[in-house]
């Protein structure tokens, strides 16, 4: 099972690409920088801790 790769964050509705900075919780929230430093980096929508989500070369098929 792999990640799904949101395209936008959930807070501003920023663009997220395969290759952007974006952070997720263990439930694949996606958030940008700004959002999630904002937040404290916790989760709005579960509480749970955000980390760096992995970048992709490129888009899956």
């Amino acid at each position: 099972m792999s990640l799904e790769m949101k395209s936008e964050c959930q807070g501003c509705a920023a663009p997220l690409g395969w290759q952007d900075e974006a952070l997720i919780c263990s439930y694949e929230c996606s958030w940008c920088r700004p959002c999630a430093d904002g937040d404290g980096m916790t989760c709005r929508n579960c509480g749970g801790e955000l980390v760096p989500r992995p970048r992709r070369e490129t888009r899956p098929s």
